[in-house]
Formats: C-alpha cells, sequence, structure tokens
C-alpha cells in the first residue's frame, strides 16, 4: 500500500492542524493505521492508532486528550486532528499502516509509511 501524508505547517502554540494520510493500492480497510513523529536528532516516537474499523484507538501519553485520529475507509483516508499544540509537538509527522491485528505502538509493527509532513509549533 502507498501512503501520502499531508496537511502539516507552521501553526502558534494553541492553535490547530489536521494531518491526512491517503491510501492506495491495496485494501485500506485491512490495515491498523497509525501516526508516528520524530524531531530531529530524536527516534520516531508513537502518538496514536487506530483499528482497521475505525472501532478502537490508543494514543501517546503525550497527546491524549489534545489528538484525535480518526479514519474514513470509504476515502481510504486517516485523520490526526491535533488541537491545543506546544512547541514540543514540532516534528516531522508519518502515517503507517500495520498488518497486525493490534493497535502496536512500535514503529517496527508497521508495514508502510507515507513519507512524512513537517508541523512546526512556534510560541
Amino acid at each position: 500500500v502507498q501512503l501520502q501524508a499531508s496537511g502539516g505547517g507552521l501553526v502558534q502554540a494553541g492553535g490547530s492542524l489536521r494531518l491526512s494520510c491517503a491510501a492506495s493500492g491495496r485494501t485500506f480497510s485491512n490495515y491498523v493505521m497509525g501516526w508516528f513523529r520524530q524531531a530531529p536528532g530524536k527516534e520516531r516516537e508513537f502518538v496514536a492508532s487506530i483499528s482497521e474499523s475505525g472501532g478502537t484507538t490508543y494514543y501517546a501519553d503525550s497527546v491524549k486528550g489534545r489528538f484525535t485520529i480518526s479514519r474514513d475507509n470509504a476515502r481510504d483516508t486517516v485523520y490526526l486532528q491535533m488541537n491545543s499544540l506546544v512547541p514540543e509537538d514540532t516534528a516531522v509527522y508519518y502515517c503507517g499502516a500495520s498488518v497486525m491485528a493490534v493497535l502496536t505502538t512500535t514503529p517496527g509493527g508497521y508495514d508502510y509509511w507515507g513519507q512524512g509532513t513537517q508541523v512546526t509549533v512556534s510560541s
């Protein structure tokens, strides 16, 4: 499956952004989807994941209550709504697709990756 992430940009602290990740090539609804982020000099870290149907979600503690992951299987797209952004959220955000039937939080559990979209939060 091919993944294309978009929606990043520059936003002030307290602002919001909505990231999208469009999939193509295979049956989107067969995959658990996740969002990860990577800041300069740091490892890629888990942000959120969502089950194949969208009925189950899981979040990193650092974003819980501020970010919402969702998916539209009819549009083959997963979203990440980010509210109350803080400078520590600055990173390149990646979407991933996993064939595992569990909401894995490690990058190694994902089989396909998008190209990443930059999110910069200014103070």
